[in-house]
């Protein structure tokens, strides 16, 4: 009969997914507070520099570390937190259009290189270094055709500072800079006031060694290698620019204006264009439904196996067949006796309940828009921020759980909830942050920036833990639905099969199952600078993912009880938790066969923060676990009738 309506289910599983997947790309809905520019004709557009980026090292430099062309002071722009944590340095650059002004080889500067920046900028050239610029507040793209005949036009953030090759007839590797950019800006017009908005920002780059006649005058020199005078523009780099020291590089640019159909609202489509989104609906529709499926199976073994259970246990008459009872029944006197190490449990699970509501929040932000990726940094800054306020919390369910435990030391409880996991977070950070300083790259969190981080865990999370304990402990202690035994009873020899570890690591699959897909894709934005931004998709999976391990953990935990032993406490926060194992062994894998890392110190950085992922990880999934599997034994509990 549950079969056989199956087809409605899944239609409407997937209309869901449709709708929610939908709150995301389109039109102008995802960008609340962000208000679009007007410009004049010959209005002056200014041009960011963001940082240098690498997918080979993944260590992100400041555009001026390189000898390129300066303006004549440098100015930072605003950042917020989260654009400093993830190593965006914006500044002022040299390059300034003029709003529907096409310019054909204009100057910008010449520059003589010494020893160290024709070595640094190597460097860089054979680490695949990108240039990122900014206009408008959009991030400059470079357009690749495929290879492909009808497949759309893929766009690469940033152009690489250079290139390797020979030249023709020798063996010799040599590096070429790329130091002629043909800029393309895309404008949508309004027809009845003749403003126009940016809606699209791309370059050519190409590497041309300049020639002029004459002495050098500035941007006012002629080039005999394009000039805009004789209409001679660059096509190609069939003369490249070499990097060596000692010589002269002149950077040059083009620019070029072209009216667009694309809307403001929806300029950021483009960037956004899925390149697998196939692979994506039909993975994540598939995962839904293996989810979904064993949910089905799991709820029901569940309802009908327990109903049995408990009228049985109800209807016992006789004194004989009480004598006689088996399973879980068995174990109420010591069911909720307390664990070893209960302090511990209460701090970890403190600390997944604050995680869980940043998450929560953090996600349901994002699903309104208000996370857009034009907004740098804004995802980072709101999940500081709501890990910070959601100490009350942590602190709150800490309380009430050590007070269930007899706890009376509330205050040893509460600094534990706030300093363990933040503190061993923050050590692993600093250890990080430590060797890229030591790379001198743009990506170590400054002095300040790190001051303020620990002013904000000090200064706010820390009371707010204290608050929440505060409150928790003032309340009346949890009731166990059932006495303990003064006691405790002796547990007798498990089956192989109900091995703690055994179970533990089987009961961390079915979780990482569930959001292993997703992964790929998150690992990926991350690593492969890309932007992440389906959180319709994201916002379902996290939803089976809280099913998947409190479902996982009910069952063992039955298993468990039935077979006698009650010391499910940690049982139940490990046997979801265990998922932490299968995403950092996961993560292993993606490093070694989906990204091309060679630097030591890049290794240790991609091992360090995928640490600190599974170890948040861990922290969110046992809780769910453990509060599944704490509301579960209350419940049957609760419900047979005990003498």
């Amino acid at each position: 009969m549950e079969i056989t309506r199956s087809p409605p289910v899944l239609a409407l599983i997937a209309a869901l997914l449709l709708l929610l997947s939908a709150a995301i790309p389109a039109g102008g809905f995802y960008l609340p507070g962000v208000s679009p520019a007007d410009f004049h004709k010959k209005d002056p557009l200014p041009v960011k520099v963001n940082k240098l980026t690498s997918i080979k090292t993944q260590l992100p430099y400041s555009y001026y570390s390189l000898p390129y062309c300066r303006p004549d002071t440098i100015v930072d722009s605003a950042e917020n937190l989260g654009e400093v944590l993830r190593g965006d340095r914006i500044e002022n650059s040299p390059y300034v259009f003029e709003m529907r002004e096409p310019q054909m080889c204009q100057i910008v500067c010449k520059t003589t290189l010494s020893e160290k920046e024709a070595k640094d900028l190597k460097e860089k050239i054979e680490d695949e270094y990108r240039v990122n610029m900014i206009l408008d507040n959009l991030p400059l793209v470079v357009p690749i055709k495929r290879q492909e005949q009808d497949s759309p036009v893929f766009y690469q953030h940033g152009f690489h500072v250079g290139v390797k090759g020979q030249y023709s007839g020798s063996k010799e590797e040599k590096h070429f800079i790329h130091n002629h950019l043909s800029f393309l800006v895309k404008y949508h017009k309004d027809v009845q006031t003749d403003l126009a908005r940016i809606v699209g920002f791309e370059v050519k780059p190409f590497s041309v060694k300049h020639e002029y006649e004459g002495e050098w005058n500035g941007k006012k020199t002629r080039l005999s290698t394009c000039d805009p005078h004789a209409k001679r523009s660059v096509m190609n780099s069939d003369s490249p620019q070499e990097v060596e020291a000692n010589k002269d590089i002149i950077f040059t640019y083009d620019i070029e204006f072209q009216d667009s159909e694309i809307k403001w609202a929806s300029r950021w489509d483009t960037y956004l264009l899925m390149t697998d989104d196939q692979i994506h609906w039909f993975s994540i529709v598939n995962s839904l439904m293996i989810v979904l499926f064993l949910s089905g199976m799991v709820a029901m073994i569940m309802l009908r196996t327990l109903y049995r259970d408990i009228s049985k246990y109800n209807q016992l008459e006789t004194q004989e067949e009480a004598q006689e009872e088996t399973g879980w029944k068995l174990v109420h006197g010591d069911v909720f006796r307390p664990p070893s190490n209960s302090d511990l449990l209460c701090v970890y699970v403190g600390t997944g309940v604050q995680f869980f509501g940043m998450l929560l929040v953090t996600m349901i932000f994002a699903l309104l828009g208000f996370l857009s990726p034009s907004n740098r940094g804004g995802l980072m800054t709101a999940m500081l921020l709501l890990w910070v306020f959601m100490g009350l919390f942590a602190g709150y369910s800490a309380a009430r759980l050590y007070k269930m435990f007899k706890g009376s030391e509330w205050k040893k409880i509460t600094l534990r909830t706030a300093f363990t996991f933040p503190g061993i977070v923050f050590g692993i950070f600093f250890v990080l942050n430590a060797l890229i300083w030591g790379e001198k790259s743009s990506g170590a969190v400054p002095f300040t920036t790190m001051f303020a981080l620990v002013l904000l865990w000090f200064g706010i999370s820390v009371p707010l833990v204290f608050v929440g304990s505060y409150i928790g402990f003032k309340k009346p202690a949890i009731e166990d639905p059932v006495k303990t035994n003064k006691i405790p009873r002796q547990i007798p020899e498990q089956a192989w099969y109900m091995n703690p570890i055994l179970s533990i690591l089987i009961g961390g699959i079915l979780p990482f199952g569930a959001v292993f897909i997703e992964l790929f894709f998150i690992l990926t934005s991350i690593w492969l600078n890309q932007f992440y931004y389906i959180f319709g998709f994201l916002f379902v999976v996290f939803v089976i993912l809280i099913v998947t391990c409190a479902e996982i953990t009910i069952v063992l935990c039955y298993f468990q009880l039935c077979s006698e032993d009650y010391s499910w406490w940690w049982r139940s926060y490990l046997t979801s938790g265990s998922s932490a194992l299968y995403l950092f062994l996961y993560a292993t894998f993606y490093f070694f066969t989906k990204l091309d890392i060679t630097k030591p110190v890049s290794g240790i950085l991609y091992f360090g923060y995928m640490l600190i992922t599974s170890y948040a990880f861990f922290v969110l999934t046992g809780t769910i676990g453990f509060y599944a599997c704490f509301i579960f034994t209350r419940l049957i509990y609760s419900s047979v009738k005990i003498d």
